[in-house]
């Protein structure tokens, strides 16, 4: 039975709004009753319609999903858009570590800070009388959690290392970008009671409708670095531009960039239940440097006029794309001003580079150092203390600080002879190991999403599953491989796992969905495991995903190509890469082997029709 196609209501007339669309008309700009509910204290979360419109805010209700009852622990996570990543200085690391030390302990007493997959910075386990608080002290900080969550322009994500580039800093445009796209800052400035010299007013903004955004909407600026060695230029696309809804690659001739390809269309979120699909962005123009914030401004405005309204599962972009084509995109973009030329077919934005270890900065001869942080998380623990580390080498070096798009972190403008001193400090907090041993490389290519204690769409744990799932791997001998597993707690994707070379998708209570075809690069969008009419491997057994991963590794291995003859990423020694190797075979030799292999037949028995896959993502 083939699937049902997305049927978005585009253009939605007023009177089949949806009710998230008439709160945010009742709302004043996202003002709604918010002063008066977060300063109510008789009652620990607020009502639905508040509920919503915080989310512009940077706020969401949140609650302990470990405790058990009709009533609910009620609690908050604030999150801080970081354009590009940053910079932090010490005295804004200060801030923002204090802040987590009074407000965020978790049920174990430990406080922590969550570095996300879009370079923000996440407060957990905030209770409601400290959300006004948190919220005011951060805007001091010249950083602001408006536009950290709800229908806008999310965070926008650059990479940090290219801050230093000689050629193109991506940091400085989405600066320039998040500034644009911010929302009006008179609503948070006086819901929050904002000092508003902390606020600048930008001169020249966009001009959000009185409902906002449709729904989220998601843009990213990859980079270009030079090998100091070959001086050769290399495309970097640490933010996996193509799974937003605007993707900005620079475009390098004669050693200057002068024009960008963007892409249009991508979003990994799902809906369960609803006949959803997640996708990479599709070619859409060349913009030279003058045209290109007209041209992202458009293309929102399309966006902003056509998408759904009525149906919030199918109100991203990605759908309207899907409907309507790209010529049909191009010439509405066109029609608000939008001037660009034809997108280069063969552009690739180069692979997922993650910055880890030591960086040179050719702007100004210093040193960045790239820190795997295990899923984000800054807290003291027995793995490392890691809160602290943060806080001692700021304290201790005139250095800044920035947020990555792989919930890691770039220590950047360290002094050359201060490098052996710094990464001796680093292993000093417990840096660099797991359980008494070397971080693997399958760890640190690998991640999650925060799950379920602290998320309420989560069916199911993540960031606490992914270090089980690794340390398995690890033990029974694939910690060298140079893939990727990305775990998330539901189908909304937040750590993008199905660009990985193995996707783990939340479906229910300890229950996981697989999507292969993606790869460790990033290029690829992976896809559930499915023939032309059943869905397998859909709810596999927590305790089984182990086996299931081992077989897919042994299976790759005794039949990868020993060299990169498809053309495609290389993968260990040197031969074919997973993610290129399971795209050559197909789904249905995988389907066959897992049907056939005595660990997995069980697991094969239970299917559901076929999912949705637009023809170009299949």
């Amino acid at each position: 039975m083939a699937a049902k196609k997305p049927e978005p209501l585009l253009q939605t007339p007023p009177d089949q709004y949806n009710k998230v669309e008439r709160y945010k008309l009742a709302s004043d700009y996202t003002r709604g009753q918010l002063h008066d509910h977060f300063r109510d204290h008789a009652t620990d979360d607020i009502v639905d319609e508040t509920e919503q419109i915080a989310k512009s805010h940077g706020i969401y209700l949140e609650y302990n999903r470990v405790t058990t009852g009709r009533e609910k622990d009620w609690m908050y996570m604030i999150r801080v858009s970081i354009p590009g990543g940053g910079a932090f200085t010490r005295e804004h690391w200060q801030v923002f570590d204090d802040l987590s030390d009074k407000y965020t302990p978790n049920p174990d007493g430990k406080p922590s800070l969550r570095i996300t997959t879009r370079q923000n910075i996440q407060f957990h386990w905030v209770t409601k009388p400290h959300v006004v608080e948190i919220v005011r002290e951060i805007a001091s900080t010249g950083f602001f959690t408006i536009n950290g969550c709800g229908d806008n322009t999310r965070n926008v994500m650059g990479c940090p290392l290219s801050k230093f580039s000689t050629v193109f800093d991506a940091t400085a445009k989405a600066h320039q970008f998040g500034e644009y796209f911010r929302l009006p800052p008179q609503a948070h400035i006086q819901v929050f009671e904002i000092d508003p010299t902390f606020v600048r007013e930008p001169g020249q903004h966009f001009e959000y409708a009185p409902n906002l955004l449709n729904r989220k909407f998601k843009i990213a600026l990859s980079a270009v670095h030079q090998d100091p060695q070959t001086g050769q230029w290399l495309h970097d696309n640490c933010v996996e531009l193509r799974t937003n809804e605007v993707g900005i690659a620079p475009i390098i001739e004669n050693d200057k960039v002068n024009a960008y390809q963007v892409y249009i269309g991508g979003g990994q979120g799902e809906k369960n239940g609803k006949t959803t699909f997640a996708a990479l962005g599709k070619p859409f123009g060349v913009f030279t440097d003058d045209n290109l914030l007209p041209g992202i401004d458009a293309i929102v405005k399309v966006h902003q006029e056509w998408g759904d309204r009525k149906n919030r599962h199918w109100a991203r972009m990605k759908y309207v794309v899907n409907a309507q084509g790209i010529p049909w995109f191009q010439q509405q973009a066109r029609a608000h001003g939008a001037q660009f030329d034809a997108p280069l077919p063969d552009f690739d934005p180069g692979p997922r580079m993650l910055h880890h270890g030591w960086q040179n900065q050719p702007s100004n001869g210093k040193l960045a150092y790239g820190a795997y942080i295990e899923n984000g998380r800054l807290i003291d623990g027995p793995n490392g203390n890691l809160k602290a580390m943060v806080r001692h080498v700021m304290d201790t070096y005139d250095i800044e600080l920035m947020t990555t798009p792989n919930q890691d972190l770039l220590f950047t403008n360290i002094a050359p002879d201060q490098k052996d001193a710094f990464e001796a400090d680093l292993r000093r907090f417990g840096h660099g190991q797991r359980d008494g041993k070397p971080l693997s490389r399958l760890r640190m290519l690998s991640g999650a999403c925060v799950g379920l204690q602290t998320c309420r769409l989560a069916y199911t744990e993540s960031e606490q599953f992914e270090p089980e799932l690794l340390g398995e791997m690890e033990k029974r001998g694939y910690g060298d491989m140079n893939e990727s597993i990305g775990i998330t707690g539901c189908e909304r994707q937040c750590f993008r796992p199905a660009t990985k070379t193995l996707g783990w998708i939340g479906q229910g209570p300890n229950l996981y969905a697989l999507k292969i075809g993606g790869s460790e690069s990033g290029r690829h969008q992976g896809q559930y495991l499915a023939d032309a009419e059943k869905w397998y491997l859909r709810q596999v057994p927590r305790d089984e995903v182990p086996n299931v991963t081992q077989v897919l590794f042994d299976y790759y291995k005794a039949n990868r190509l020993p060299s990169n003859e498809t053309g495609e990423e290389t993968g260990e020694s040197g031969g074919e890469s997973m993610g290129a190797f399971h795209r050559r075979i197909g789904a249905n030799a995988i389907i066959a082997m897992l049907k056939s292999n005595p660990t997995t037949a069980h697991l094969m028995e239970k299917t559901k029709d076929a999912p949705y896959v637009p023809d170009e993502q299949s």
